[in-house]
C-alpha cells in the first residue's frame, strides 16, 4: 500500500484517535496493557472505547457497546492499538466478538508481545474472512505499553530510576536548609510519573532519613502505587507514614534480599513497573547490576557538594563499561531540567 494513498493517510488519522483513547487508561489497567479502539464507518468515527481496568471489558468491546446501533459494526472498520486477544483470560477473546459483529476490516497498531499469543488474533480474524492491516503507528503503540511488554517478555517489572538532584549529582541540600532540591513544578511533574507505575521502591535508609509518603498527589483519579521498602537487619520505623497512613495496606517490606530477587518477586505478583526513588545504595546496586531500564532525573541549577551522591555502588570500571542512555530527552521545567531516556545495556 502506497504510504501517500488516501487509505494509508486515513489509517494514520484513525489510529492516532485510538491512541488518544488508549492513553485514557494509563495508570489504571495494570497488569493489563492500556488499549484504545475506534470504529469507523463511512469515513468517520462512530464509536470509541478504551480499556478501563483489569477484569473490565477490553477496548474493542467498549467501542462495540458504544455504538448507537450494534448493526453499524457490520461492514465497518475497527482500529485498535494492540492485537485483539485470542485467548480467554479475565474476559472472553475479543477476536470472537469482532467476528460475531461482522467487521469488514481490523487495523492494528502493535502485535501482542507475548510470544505464545503473537499473531494468533490476526490469523483467526483472517480465517473468518476479515481483512487485517497491522503495524500502523507501531512504534507509538508499542511505547505506550513499554512496561507491560517488558514484563510479559522478561517476567521482571520495568524499572525506572527517578531522582531530584543538584547539578553536581547530590541528593540533598546542606544540613538545615530544607528537604527539596527541585522546584514545585518539577515535583508536580514527578507525581504524574508516579501515577503511571505500579510500585515505588526505596531503601530503609531513605525511609529513616526522609519518612516519605510515596503517594500520588495532585493527579485526579490516580491509583496509589505499592510502596516497597528494602531493609536489612535493623528494624524499620513502624511510626513512619508508610505504616500508618490510609494506604498502609499497600506497603511491603523485604528483608535481607537482593534488589534482583525482590524485582523478580514483584514480577510474580503482577507488578509490571517499579519506580526507584533511592537512596544512594539502592541506586548503586541497581546500576551496578544493570537492573535499570529507564532514567528520569530532575536536575536543579544548584551546586551542593557533600557526600550524598545520587548513585553509589562500585561504579563502572571504565568509560566503555559505563551505562549510556539511548535517545535522551532534555525538557526544561521552570529552572530545572528533566532528563529521560532508555538505558542501553
Amino acid at each position: 500500500m502506497d504510504d501517500e494513498s488516501p487509505l494509508a493517510i486515513s489509517d494514520l488519522r484513525f489510529m492516532r484517535a485510538a491512541l488518544v483513547e488508549a492513553r485514557r487508561g494509563l495508570g489504571h489497567t495494570s497488569p493489563n496493557p492500556a488499549v484504545g479502539a475506534v470504529i469507523v464507518r463511512g469515513g468517520r468515527i462512530v464509536a470509541r472505547g478504551f480499556h478501563h481496568a483489569a477484569g473490565q471489558p477490553h477496548a474493542e468491546i467498549e467501542a462495540i457497546h458504544a455504538l448507537k446501533n450494534p448493526a453499524l459494526a457490520e461492514g465497518a472498520t475497527i482500529y485498535v492499538t494492540l492485537e485483539p486477544c485470542s485467548t480467554h483470560g479475565r474476559t472472553p477473546p475479543c477476536v470472537d466478538a469482532l467476528i460475531a459483529a461482522k467487521f469488514a476490516r481490523v487495523v492494528i497498531g502493535a502485535i501482542d508481545p507475548n510470544p505464545a499469543h503473537a499473531g494468533r488474533g490476526v490469523k483467526r480474524l483472517q480465517r473468518a474472512g476479515i481483512a487485517v492491516t497491522s503495524g500502523i503507528l507501531e512504534a507509538d503503540c508499542t511505547e505506550l505499553n513499554a512496561a507491560f511488554n517488558h514484563w510479559i517478555v522478561t517476567g521482571f517489572p520495568l524499572v525506572i530510576a527517578k531522582a531530584g538532584m543538584s547539578l553536581d549529582g547530590r541528593l540533598t541540600r546542606p544540613p538545615g536548609e530544607g528537604q527539596w532540591l527541585t522546584s514545585e513544578a518539577a515535583r508536580a511533574d514527578a507525581h504524574h510519573l508516579r501515577a503511571q507505575v505500579d510500585a515505588i521502591l526505596i531503601g530503609a535508609g531513605t525511609l529513616r532519613a526522609d519518612n516519605p509518603r510515596l503517594t500520588v498527589r495532585g493527579v485526579p483519579d490516580a491509583r496509589q502505587p505499592w510502596r516497597i521498602v528494602l531493609a536489612g537487619e535493623k528494624p524499620v520505623p513502624r511510626k513512619a507514614h508508610l505504616f500508618t497512613d490510609a494506604h498502609r495496606a499497600r506497603t511491603l517490606v523485604f528483608r535481607r534480599q537482593s534488589l534482583r530477587a525482590v524485582l523478580r518477586e514483584l514480577g510474580r505478583r503482577q507488578i509490571v513497573s517499579v519506580l526507584l526513588e533511592g537512596g544512594t545504595r539502592i541506586f548503586g546496586e541497581a546500576f551496578d547490576r544493570r537492573l535499570v531500564d529507564r532514567v528520569q532525573f530532575y536536575v536543579a541549577p544548584l551546586l551542593c557538594g557533600g557526600p550524598a551522591v545520587v548513585v553509589g555502588g562500585k561504579g563502572a570500571g571504565s568509560t566503555a563499561e559505563s551505562l549510556a542512555l539511548e535517545n535522551p530527552v532534555y525538557t526544561p521545567i521552570g529552572d530545572d531540567l528533566r532528563l529521560t531516556g532508555r538505558v542501553v545495556r
